[in-house]
């Protein structure tokens, strides 16, 4: 008989960047709760109700609920160690040079764009929040209002000039 292997047991797991500011902290800390109260009791209600008709091997709802609980229990787990290990962000007042949770205004190409650095967990390039662990990030902290930095992205060398520090 062939042992079943997991979807996540086949995704490497990196270690979650514990850098995250407080908005993010709560959020994830409701979402935890809701997970823990609502979720995953209903969840275990429906794997309890769908073992009780009985042969487990050929009940595709059985498995189906068990296969979701299971889910439910990794995120649960996976949001615990997150908030457990997590590192408050809070910005520096200190205007000098490009820290953790400063926005910076930089010009690339002609166009004037403006980032917020925070942790990977809050990452969302659409609305300019970038990861200090990304390209970007990683050359921009540590910089000062007037440098120019080079960035390597996907086999182009990209120029940015720091215009401002908030």
């Amino acid at each position: 008989m062939q042992v079943p292997t997991r979807k996540y047991d086949k995704i490497p797991r990196s270690k979650p960047d514990p850098a995250m500011t407080e908005e993010k902290y709560q959020e994830l800390s409701k979402k935890l709760e809701i997970l823990k109260t609502l979720k995953r009791p209903r969840e275990a209600e429906e794997v309890k109700r769908l073992a009780l008709m009985g042969d487990f091997s050929e009940n595709a709802g059985y498995q189906l609920a068990k296969s979701r609980l299971r889910g439910i229990n990794q995120r649960i787990i996976d949001i615990e160690n997150l908030l457990n290990r997590a590192e408050i962000i809070k910005a520096s007042n200190d205007k000098d040079s490009v820290q953790l949770g400063h926005k910076v205004t930089v010009e690339t190409a002609n166009k004037i764009k403006t980032y917020k650095i925070l942790g990977s967990v809050e990452t969302n390039p659409d609305v300019g929040i970038i990861s200090h662990n990304s390209p970007l990030g990683v050359a921009l902290l540590g910089c000062r209002v007037g440098e120019i930095i080079k960035v390597q992205v996907a086999n182009k060398e990209k120029t940015y000039k720091i215009i401002g520090i908030e």
